[in-house]
């Protein structure tokens, strides 16, 4: 896959990722930045599949919008093995991955793994959506998400998305 004319990824980039140590931290230094309000998800345990095996990461995330570009912060909260883990042990901090969002999630992962992409971590996100991370050949990042667009994926996008744009800079962190 040496041309973007062969990538299997399904338009245009919907996220930048990143993976931090202290989540209100974080928060705070992007609200700095004039981004915000940031929305705040519960702690929802689910199954994951990082490679190969089954695990449980108790995670932390929140979501704004730049424009039409949304960020996540994701904070692992448990020393337990994941794609997030992973890149903390490795020393690393910030920015992760790149991710999209695919209406035909079958469809993706069938030509991602024509296209001899790796899939190192997925699931179903709290029962809501499914996504898979895979090493990124390009090296652009870590490694590269798709989440399934479904309507409730497709409703906190645009959440996420008309919360930034009507935002006033009142009420900068609110829980979904």
């Amino acid at each position: 896959m040496n041309s973007a004319n062969a990538s299997p990824l399904p338009g245009a980039i919907r996220q930048n990722a990143y993976v931090v140590p202290d989540l209100e931290a974080a928060i705070d230094g992007w609200l700095a930045l004039g981004i915000g309000p940031w929305i705040k998800l519960p702690v929802v345990p689910y199954a994951t599949t990082y490679r190969g095996a089954i695990v449980h990461p108790e995670l932390l995330t929140a979501f704004a919008n730049s424009g039409d570009l949304q960020i996540e912060l994701i904070q692992q909260l448990d020393s337990g093995p994941s794609i997030y883990r992973e890149f903390l042990d490795a020393g690393l901090t910030g920015f992760h991955h790149l991710a999209w969002w695919a209406d035909d999630f079958d469809g993706f992962t069938a030509a991602a793994s024509a296209a001899g992409w790796s899939a190192i971590y997925g699931g179903e996100a709290g029962g809501i959506a499914r996504f898979a991370y895979f090493d990124n050949p390009y090296g652009s990042s870590t490694c590269i998400e798709v989440m399934e667009l479904n309507d409730a994926t497709g409703w906190m996008m645009r959440h996420v998305r008309d919360a930034s744009a009507e935002w006033d800079g009142t009420d900068p962190i609110r829980s979904l």
